[in-house]
């Protein structure tokens, strides 16, 4: 377990600051949410590092079974920092791209990853091919830790993150597009919105100060879409996300959507624009 950090120099090495000059939160105010979510981060690499280990082993030694089982709880601790993987363009291009972005579909020798492994194992039902995909998908995650290691995070990037989340959900997760074959959904969902709800506890005291019905907003939003995804709770997992009717799609789109519109005045708030 990584130590806690204290604010001080330490901390300013960890946090790229430009822009706050016109803040309405001092630089170092800034620092020390920031940082903690840099340990959070790393923490939730290094399990993702360890658990797409464990992942890709089963797919190389051609257990279908334990592969199925591992593919959704793996993923979570990717979706938890989306934000975050995504300053590193090629890499998030090598482990998440889905098969729409390539010319060939899901036969594009450049669609690899997560769901290059996920379409062979629950579209095709098979391990057959997949022992390079899944060598490949355990460098660029190790490659993406150690990148994320290096970097100083942007407040801007960071606190905007907290939006960013929902809104992909609400505007393309939604619609079942991203784990289209293994149905898987409401796992990333859960994970996009612990992502989420970990960078707005982080500021919140930064806020609740000067606008606590804001806070108190937020909150309830958040309760609203964890009460939401609760109700497909299955043992230590999610129904599959087609079992979920058009009306429970709508319903969870209204939450989420509310949530992120809340969440998406958090950067002005903090005079991060």
């Amino acid at each position: 377990m990584m130590q806690r950090l204290k604010t001080g120099t330490a901390l300013l090495a960890l946090v790229a600051l430009p822009g706050l000059a016109m803040a309405k939160v001092s630089p170092l105010d800034i620092v020390q949410p920031v940082a903690e979510y840099k340990i959070y981060v790393a923490e939730k690499l290094e399990q993702l590092t360890k658990d797409t280990k464990t992942f890709t082993d089963a797919v190389k030694a051609g257990d279908l079974a334990q592969a199925k089982a591992l593919f959704a709880p793996t993923r979570m601790s990717y979706e938890a920092v989306e934000p975050i993987a995504e300053l590193f363009s090629d890499l998030d291009a090598s482990i998440d791209s889905r098969a729409d972005d390539h010319e060939q579909a899901e036969k594009d020798p450049g669609f690899i990853g997560f769901h290059k492994l996920e379409h062979g194992l629950f579209a095709e039902n098979s391990t057959e091919g997949l022992a390079p995909v899944a060598e490949k998908l355990m460098a660029d995650v190790a490659d993406l830790e150690t990148r994320i290691g290096e970097l100083a995070l942007p407040p801007e990037k960071v606190v905007g993150g907290a939006a960013a989340l929902m809104e992909e959900v609400a505007a393309t997760k939604i619609s079942g597009e991203e784990d289209r074959y293994s149905h898987t959904d409401l796992w990333d969902f859960k994970a996009n919105f612990d992502g989420s709800r970990k960078i707005f506890d982080l500021v919140r005291p930064l806020i609740e100060k000067n606008d606590a019905a804001f806070v108190t907003k937020v909150d309830t939003s958040f309760t609203t879409v964890d009460t939401t995804l609760a109700k497909y709770r299955q043992g230590e997992g999610f129904a599959t996300y087609d079992k979920l009717t058009d009306e429970d799609r709508k319903v969870l789109a209204a939450n989420v959507n509310t949530l992120a519109e809340d969440l998406s005045t958090l950067r002005g708030k903090l005079g991060l624009n």
